[in-house]
């Protein structure tokens, strides 16, 4: 390490030049570029590793997913160190994108988690170097179990290459880090290829929005793939009168479902209009007196707003905020309507 006469420290460079100047704060605008540089060397680095691998798959692929279809069980993730991170989270992936998996430590394999795994269950082992020593050592016990295994490793050679079903090759030509040492490129290559086999898998299942919406209840995901069916109100708590309903009818339906409004129906159950507090005032104003002589079809507004029970409820949400109403309507094939959702409800469910 040398001293500049700008009072810069400058590192001997190495076989990747990330040597970064220690600057003074006067002096650090003008370094900017440099790290912008790195750190674009560095996704760039990992996007090629991800492009690598993309480029080797083929039928050892193909074969990972027919095995993980045909498992009747679940798909146990293990890897040690940083490979061990990336398997939860692939294990994360693969849970909540309709495939059963968890994540188990290889060290604690030995010492009492073999006993979550059973014979129907697959295993998927990360390791870079294949060679990995937490993972040799459970090699045999898994084989001795009858448990098929996928192997997402850089060496093709390896001890866990040679000792698995269907091997994925996640090799990268060096790591992103400037001494090609600490695990990066080839994690991210390792990440990548687990979210490829999660989606594919996913997709091959049909597995849809109502489905992550299940996987994920609790979550801001799950909340913005409610559908309308999931929140709204229906049967007898959809206010409704008939066209020849007399105003006190309509008083009397609009004051017992405390919503505000009553639709208004044919004899075919079918909306033929709606009819609101406001509606209500307006016919006073308009008609006088002779408002107690009116039927609900001379009260109604035609063509209220609705939407149909399998849109999101967000699509919902900003139909009314669009129009500055309170209530949607909910109608089915028949334009007959079977539901409605008021604010409080998307309120309740945690839209708003």
């Amino acid at each position: 390490m040398t001293l500049k006469p700008d009072g810069a420290f400058t590192q001997p460079a190495t076989e990747f030049d990330f040597s970064v100047p220690v600057k003074t704060s006067a002096a650090f605008s003008a370094g900017q570029s440099d790290l912008i540089d790195q750190a674009r060397a560095v996704l760039e680095l990992e996007a090629n590793g991800i492009l690598s691998i993309s480029d080797r798959l083929g039928a050892e692929f193909e074969r990972a997913i027919e095995l993980l279809l045909q498992c009747p069980g679940k798909v146990v993730v293990t890897g040690m160190g940083k490979s061990g991170h990336i398997a939860n989270k692939i294990a994360a992936t693969l849970a909540s994108t309709g495939t059963p998996a968890f994540f188990v430590h290889p060290a604690e394999l030995r010492h009492g988690d073999f006993g979550m795994l059973e014979e129907r269950d697959i295993v998927v082992a990360l390791s870079s170097s294949g060679e990995t020593q937490e993972i040799k050592q459970v090699l045999d016990s898994i084989k001795r179990l009858g448990l098929k295994l996928i192997s997402l490793t850089g060496n093709l050679d390896s001890s866990l290459a040679k000792a698995s079903d269907v091997v994925l090759d996640v090799a990268v030509d060096r790591e992103a880090c400037p001494l090609n040492l600490a695990p990066t490129s080839s994690t991210t290559a390792a990440l990548a290829m687990g979210d490829a086999i999660a989606l594919v898998l996913m997709s091959q299942k049909g597995f849809e929005k109502e489905d992550f919406a299940r996987s994920h209840p609790g979550g801001n995901l799950g909340k913005q793939l409610l559908s309308v069916s999931d929140v709204m109100r229906s049967g007898m708590q959809v206010p409704a009168v008939g066209l020849s309903a007399d105003h006190s009818i309509v008083l009397e339906e609009v004051d017992q479902k405390r919503l505000g409004f009553t639709t208004v129906v044919d004899d075919e159950g079918r909306i033929e209009g709606i009819i609101t507090d406001g509606d209500l005032r307006r016919s006073l104003v308009r008609f006088g007196v002779d408002v107690f002589t009116k039927t609900a079809s001379e009260l109604m507004t035609k063509n209220p707003k609705t939407i149909s029970s399998d849109c999101l409820a967000v699509a919902a949400l900003k139909l009314m905020e669009k129009h500055s109403i309170a209530d949607l309507l909910i109608l089915d094939e028949q334009q007959r309507p079977i539901g409605l959702i008021d604010l409080k409800d998307l309120l309740k469910a945690g839209l708003i």
